[in-house]
């Protein structure tokens, strides 16, 4: 049977790609997003160029408009919120705006879904940042990547949480409530606490999505600066991957209800960003990639991989598009939107 889906942050790049997906088997999709993202009236011209008739609504709005939030809310099975505010630079330089669309924010989505006359299901795109900088945890360094010394399936959903800079905070505060109202209200919430996603459709930036964000850099031309001396570790997970996880809370929503998740690459996906990326990316491009080097950002992890062992087991789902895969993928769709955009400045 279809589905009727809220996605705030609708028209960003998981966003777009979760729409697309759901208007293609046969659901209705409600975006809700405040065009602040570079992309966003690109990627719902694309959908509206795939939507059935009566399948797609745009709604102009913030999470930080209760009111209407709460309108488009009640008739909706779903809600899939991922609007957020995503930097932690500007996190650090403009905390009240990144409390106010990430906890906030998150508050009036679960609001709006506690008051609809049939409360949705309703699914968090967490972060892994919610663990903090992990500074206890000992980690070995070795030729192109550093690893944890006793973790070897990963960081556990046990793992104490830990916020790091204001982002961490709205992000884990937003976790934690939607934890919570499963419990108190019994909303039928899951969290994801994702690490690093890519594929198509995301224009990276140097504060967010780095893996979209060096691609683009080395078909642009654009300078890379490698904060740290680039062998930091990261799980990488190509989109359509995470989309099957949202799929899988869905239809086991009974049985996974206030549960959170890690969901990443897991160790089998991981990599580190410019020691081990670097010369993937290289591979590609067929040619070397000149890079910078800059200090350490505070709270960089020199690991994050994620176990995601209870994903697996509860979920039933486990990564498919391996990291070679998913990163040819990536660079093809970057060259042709690349492409595109030169033809229409033509």
């Amino acid at each position: 049977m279809s589905k009727h889906y809220l996605i705030t942050g609708g028209a960003g790049f998981i966003g777009s790609n979760y729409a697309a997906r759901l208007l293609a088997r046969g659901d209705r999709v409600t975006i809700y997003d405040n065009f602040s993202r570079r992309g966003a009236h690109e990627n719902v011209r694309w959908l509206q160029a795939q939507a059935p008739a009566g399948a797609l609504q745009v709604v102009h709005g913030d999470v930080r408009d209760a009111a209407l939030l709460t309108a488009v809310t009640r008739e909706v099975d779903v809600v899939v919120h991922l609007a957020a505010q995503v930097a932690v630079t500007t996190s650090v330089e403009q905390p009240r705006l990144d409390f106010e669309v990430n906890a906030l924010g998150t508050f009036n989505v679960l609001e709006a879904a506690r008051l609809a006359p049939r409360p949705p299901i309703v699914l968090y795109a967490s972060t892994n940042k919610v663990y903090g900088g992990m500074e206890a945890v000992p980690v070995v360094e070795e030729a192109t990547r550093y690893r944890y010394a006793s973790l070897p399936h990963g960081v556990p959903e046990t793992q104490p949480l830990d916020f790091h800079s204001p982002y961490g905070c709205s992000k884990g505060a937003g976790d934690q409530y939607v934890r919570d109202y499963a419990r108190i209200y019994g909303l039928r919430t899951v969290v994801f606490r994702q690490s690093c996603i890519y594929g198509p459709r995301q224009w990276g930036i140097e504060d967010q999505g780095w893996v979209a964000w060096f691609v683009i850099a080395a078909l642009t031309g654009r300078p890379i600066t490698i904060y740290g001396d680039g062998k930091q570790v990261r799980d990488v997970l190509y989109i359509d991957d995470l989309l099957d996880a949202y799929d899988a809370a869905v239809t086991r929503i009974d049985r996974v209800a206030g549960q959170v998740y890690n969901i990443g690459g897991g160790p089998e996906h991981a990599l580190s960003i410019w020691a081990e990326f670097g010369p993937l990316l290289e591979r590609f491009m067929g040619r070397r990639i000149p890079v910078h080097y800059g200090p350490w950002r505070p709270g960089d992890q020199r690991v994050f991989v994620s176990d995601i062992r209870k994903a697996a087991r509860e979920l039933g789902w486990q990564p498919q598009v391996g990291v070679e895969e998913g990163v040819r993928r990536l660079v093809a769709w970057v060259r042709d939107a690349l492409e595109d955009i030169r033809r229409g400045l033509g």
